[in-house]
């Protein structure tokens, strides 16, 4: 019998073939036109619900390992062949928002930034008054409304930067009350000795209910990964990720 040689070319294609089969969104950006048909297809539909269906779009997209972020260092309102925590959150809201992908660009320079992004010739010239942390992104009321307060018992822990203190909570509350919906958003706070850069929240993620009301699954939609490593976009049972997460406490948004 003679072995048959194949080209590493070769295999590499297979294996992308695989994945994209396994995860339909891997390295794919949509075009406008397909952007376009989704939006319409998901009129009538409760913006949580809009929010959980794009970030579940970007299951398989690659990790983002530029550490400032792609779409930053490129100034580009787009990016989604790779995406971090922070960038799929934004993505995902700004395409729940809108109807039409030009839309979505409009929302996403008012969202992303403390006063409003600009946008010149396709590239963004104010990246430098984006929000670069979580925290600030829930203080601005741009990110929806924090209901922390309502989802469980909140405990504090001590802030950084212009912050006293966070009002989160504790892991074991998230789940406690049965009070999350498809699409809150979850901000999770590092312990103060954990903090590189000051930074309180250390990763973001979306919400999904599944399954009857008495038997109800809540999945977890998030970039998963580091800057050094990579990673790709899951979606997990959020009682398994509370399980092994590194951090002390999560806040919540919800838009109405």
């Amino acid at each position: 019998m003679v072995a048959t040689r194949i080209r590493p070319r070769l295999i590499t294609a297979i294996l992308l073939g695989l994945m994209v089969s396994f995860y339909p969104a891997l390295s794919l950006a949509l075009s406008d036109a397909e952007i376009q048909e989704l939006q319409s297809s998901l009129e009538g539909k409760k913006t949580g619900e809009k929010i959980a269906f794009w970030a579940e779009r970007f299951i398989g997209t690659p990790y983002d390992k530029d550490p400032q972020g792609e779409y930053v260092t490129r100034e580009a309102i787009v990016a989604d062949d790779r995406v971090d925590c922070m960038y799929l959150t934004f993505r995902a809201v700004e395409l729940a928002l809108s109807r039409t992908p030009d839309e979505a660009i409009r929302i996403a320079l008012d969202k992303r930034f403390h006063t409003r992004g600009i946008l010149q010739e396709g590239k963004v010239l104010n990246y430098d008054d984006r929000f670069q942390y979580g925290e600030d992104m829930i203080q601005s009321g741009k990110w929806g409304k924090d209901i922390t307060g309502q989802v469980g018992r909140t405990a504090k822990i001590r802030g950084s930067r212009s912050y006293d203190s966070y009002e989160v909570l504790p892991p074991h509350e998230v789940l406690r009350r049965k009070r999350l919906a498809t699409g809150d958003i979850l901000f999770f706070f590092k312990a103060p000795e954990s903090r590189i850069v000051h930074e309180g929240v250390g990763h973001i993620g979306i919400v999904k209910l599944e399954g009857k009301p008495q038997e109800v699954d809540i999945y977890f939609l998030n970039a998963s990964g580091t800057k050094t490593r990579g990673g790709v976009v899951k979606k997990v049972l959020l009682k398994d990720y509370l399980a092994k997460m590194p951090f002390v406490g999560v806040k919540v948004t919800r838009f109405d």
